[in-house]
């Protein structure tokens, strides 16, 4: 009888090794570049709205 995944136990945070500096570092590094056109864009104007309405106080 073979294992399925359901008979795993399911892994948890603890259990799993951080990722070591130089890892987070080269992962932080990508995750900027690739993000850095979507920051510098112009937000639309839907975009906007909805902001404006998270600012609203509820009434």
């Amino acid at each position: 009888m073979s294992k399925t995944q359901t008979d795993r136990p399911a892994a948890t945070p603890a259990s799993k090794p951080p990722l070591s500096p130089g890892v987070r570092r080269h992962l932080g590094q990508n995750l900027r570049t690739l993000y850095a056109d979507s920051l510098s864009a112009p937000v639309s104007q839907r975009l906007e709205a909805l902001i404006a309405q998270l600012d609203r106080p509820k009434a």
